[in-house]
């Protein structure tokens, strides 16, 4: 069953959308403030968003960037041609204005939904010990409890995972991550590295990284 979050403040709309999508055999989830939809989001993955825009607490241009690897559909009553370009630009995958047909919906859902762009990728998950990577999704895994990372902290995240048994060199990890992202550099690591335990030690009591001092860091390895 393909899961759907609906954002939208407005009650009698959100409720309309849940019932006509359940009846189409989605499982549906409501959030009703952009804060509030971070917050599910950071514990729960769907197949689709549709997301409104003008929203309480979080704004719905502030919600889209922190979305990562889930189709984004904008269901607002905004018409302008410029706010729709910015927004396809910067990650929505469609935008329907309010109001809107439910045929037509319905189709866009099904479009996305089939598109293969969003398909999970083998290739992006990463195991080591009992945690889950999911690189393209960003967020990690450990039983069932997960939780989102920066670009960066899943970066770090994946090599001590594809390198598990040895200590990768904080120069090594510099360059290896600065391929992807420029946001990590001598004096940021540490940061990083620490920001990266706090968010495993939330869904697990285990300390996953071991820093090797004057040299780098490791994933511990389990005491037999």
């Amino acid at each position: 069953m393909k899961k759907i979050v609906i954002i939208d403040d407005d009650l009698h709309i959100s409720n309309m959308l849940k019932e006509l999508l359940s009846k189409e055999g989605y499982q549906v989830s409501q959030a009703y403030s952009g804060t509030e939809a971070v917050m599910l989001l950071s514990s729960y993955t769907p197949d689709l968003i549709l997301l409104d825009l003008m929203l309480p607490g979080l704004s719905g241009e502030e919600v889209l960037p922190l979305i990562k690897g889930i189709p984004v559909i904008i269901v607002s009553a905004k018409v302008d041609i410029d706010n729709k370009v910015d927004l396809l630009l910067k990650g929505a995958c469609d935008y329907i204005v309010k109001p809107f047909h439910s045929k037509e919906l319905l189709a866009r859902i099904a479009v996305q939904l089939r598109n293969p762009h969003y398909s999970r990728n083998e290739d992006s998950l990463f195991y080591a010990s009992d945690i889950e990577l999911n690189m393209d999704l960003q967020i990690v895994k450990i039983a069932d409890q997960q939780i989102s990372l920066t670009k960066t902290e899943a970066s770090i995240l994946r090599l001590l995972m594809q390198n598990h048994t040895q200590v990768i060199t904080k120069s090594q990890l510099i360059e290896r991550i600065n391929q992807e992202t420029y946001d990590c550099t001598e004096s940021s690591l540490k940061v990083h590295v620490s920001n990266l335990r706090k968010k495993l030690r939330v869904i697990s009591d285990k300390d996953y990284i071991e820093s090797i001092w004057g040299i780098g860091f490791k994933m511990r390895q389990e005491e037999s």
